[in-house]
């Protein structure tokens, strides 16, 4: 028998007994249970959408008798069903308009909804991340940064999580190629690193010094390759150009000597127009560097090899 058949003629049956009758209230207990084991059948037959729209079935009937707990557990496990009918239609190439997509994304924002009102601001962060991560895998990278911004903002008294959130969203800015939004996050988590990453005796936080580390390369590689003028300079991107403008200046703490002195070199290069010098810096400092902060400096040699900087630094 066609699955889908089945299931309808079943679905129909456990609805009709929550129908209200003359002095009879429907037993929303039993439905529930009903409907709990309808959707477990459907998923062992590997017809996750149909398990899904039974999966929120479950979830009307928890809401009806004050049962957030259900409600959630039901809403999220509608939310990953439904993804999985999109996932599985991503990998086969199947034309669509992404429905499992949005009614999961819909599934998602409604168990958040049912966490925040609840007062678990951190399940409901963890949803958020959940649900971009999941976005951000199926290509959607654009799409995924306001659930992390989401992520981010109800992490914003964890100055860790806050900063590891900001991370997801600077990387996908990247990937998009919005610089501008990634320098942005970049100066926000620095911000933190240095009023939350230290003790009472002003000794740095390993992992907030990890961090200043890479958000402090990122932001000079971005200056660098953005060029932007003087006059729509911001302050904090003045001093910290500044401090790579000369050797003179001494290094931070929370960069390797050696890594800094380069980093001052780049700067200078960039600023003398020293092509055969910018080329050799490449090679040197490509190991300090990550991935994506290698990508971001080839940007900045390839630019520098195809057109003439017009703003230098002084």
């Amino acid at each position: 028998m066609d699955p889908s058949h089945d299931f309808l003629a079943q679905y129909k049956a456990i609805t009709s007994k929550l129908k209200k009758r003359f002095l009879r209230k429907p037993n929303v207990a039993e439905a529930s249970a009903q409907f709990s084991m309808l959707a477990k059948e459907l998923q062992n037959r590997e017809c996750p959408h149909y398990a899904a729209f039974v999966c929120l079935a479950v979830c009307r009937c928890e809401h009806s008798v004050g049962n957030p707990i259900f409600e959630s557990q039901n809403l999220l496990h509608a939310a990953k069903l439904f993804l999985e009918a999109e996932q599985l239609d991503h990998e086969l190439l199947c034309p669509g308009y992404s429905e499992h997509l949005q009614a999961s994304i819909n599934a998602y924002h409604d168990c958040i909804k049912v966490h925040l009102d609840h007062d678990q601001p951190a399940l409901a962060a963890s949803l958020y991340l959940e649900l971009g991560q999941a976005l951000r895998q199926l290509g959607r990278v654009r799409e995924a940064i306001p659930h992390f911004l989401q992520a981010a903002n109800l992490h914003r008294f964890c100055a860790l999580d806050h900063v590891n959130d900001l991370t997801l969203v600077y990387e996908c800015r990247i990937a998009v190629g919005d610089y501008d939004g990634a320098l942005s996050a970049l100066t926000q988590m620095q911000v933190i690193c240095e009023k939350q990453g230290v003790k009472e005796n002003y000794e740095r936080i390993g992992a907030f010094t990890a961090i200043l580390r890479e958000t402090e390369i990122t932001r000079l590689l971005l200056l660098l390759y953005l060029k932007p003028p003087p006059i729509k300079l911001k302050p904090e991107h003045a001093k910290l150009l500044d401090r790579y403008a000369s050797l003179d200046t001494d290094s931070v703490s929370y960069i390797e000597e050696d890594l800094y002195l380069m980093l001052q070199s780049l700067m200078i290069a960039v600023n003398e127009k020293d092509e055969d010098a910018l080329s050799k810096l490449e090679k040197d400092i490509w190991p300090y560097l990550s991935g994506l902060q290698n990508n971001i400096l080839n940007r900045i040699v390839t630019d520098f090899r195809s057109y003439s900087f017009l703003v230098p630094y002084k």
